[in-house]
């Protein structure tokens, strides 16, 4: 059986894992998650469920991984290194949503953020339809954090999608009641001058805000955030001052996404750009 080392406040550094697929143009899944994880202070561990063939023009193939093999890597990361925080994202079949969630019972993590990936930017299908159900029933209630835009709420809870924020809350307080610890309502399909996002827990809602960044250069937005989110909540007060510091990371990112020069369609944004 793996182990994984108890978290402890004083560590020194963080060790992050991500589970999701892969992104040859480095702007969005695995590749996107490391880089999130590498700006924001901690060491990036992965998982990787698909070999995706895609780029800033869209998805081309998928090739999904054994469930056996996707296991053997989670043994693998998990029997070795301390894993202090982890993201999911892209889990392709529900075989693979079973594993995940097998593991994760056995082996539970101080942190799990999960990104509900379901349809790449390009409009691509990311996940299986009854991968849908056995996210909802066998993963989400063992995760700390889902991010889901409000499409994925809206498949998620097998709903029309909302249209406003009163029902963006209505739906986060169902998914909450699904067994997860905390929800993030991402409200950018919402189309207003600025992407209202609304955090839900236990304990109370908070509404977060940021304008809308004039840019084209948005691939791999929520892989970065679900990844920001991951690295920043073991050194940060709880879920609310999480996210507003991953936001605001994300929103320099956007900012500064244009300096790029990645592909010809829906470019990258830029993660390094406290540095570069």
């Amino acid at each position: 059986m793996t182990h994984s080392v108890p978290f402890t406040a004083a560590l020194p550094r963080i060790n992050a894992l991500t589970i999701a697929g892969t992104d040859p143009s480095g702007g969005a899944g695995i590749q996107a998650d490391l880089k999130a994880f590498s700006a924001l202070g901690a060491y990036g561990t992965s998982v990787i469920t698909a070999l995706v063939a895609q780029n800033t023009r869209g998805v081309q193939s998928v090739y999904r991984i054994t469930p056996d093999f996707v296991a053997a890597q989670l043994d693998s990361v998990l029997s070795d290194v301390r894993i202090d925080t982890a993201k999911i994202g892209m889990l392709a079949d529900s075989d693979i949503v079973a594993v995940v969630a097998q593991k994760l019972a056995a082996v539970p993590l101080p942190f799990v953020v999960l990104d509900t990936v379901m349809i790449a930017k390009s409009g691509d299908a990311l996940l299986t339809a009854d991968a849908v159900a056995a996210l909802r029933e066998q993963l989400l209630p063992q995760v700390s954090l889902i991010t889901p835009n409000l499409p994925e709420a809206a498949a998620l809870l097998g709903v029309k999608v909302a249209e406003d924020e009163r029902t963006m809350l209505q739906q986060g307080e169902a998914l909450l009641d699904l067994g997860c610890e905390a929800v993030l309502m991402k409200g950018g399909h919402l189309h207003h001058a600025e992407s209202p996002d609304w955090l839900l827990t236990r304990s109370g809602h908070n509404r977060f805000t940021a304008p809308r960044v004039n840019t084209r250069h948005t691939h791999g937005t929520g892989c970065s955030l679900s990844a920001a989110l991951a690295a920043l909540r073991p050194v940060s007060l709880d879920w609310a001052t999480t996210v507003e510091a991953a936001k605001a990371w994300l929103q320099q990112a956007l900012l500064q996404a244009d300096t790029l020069e990645v592909g010809q369609g829906i470019g990258p944004v830029h993660h390094f750009h406290r540095w570069w």
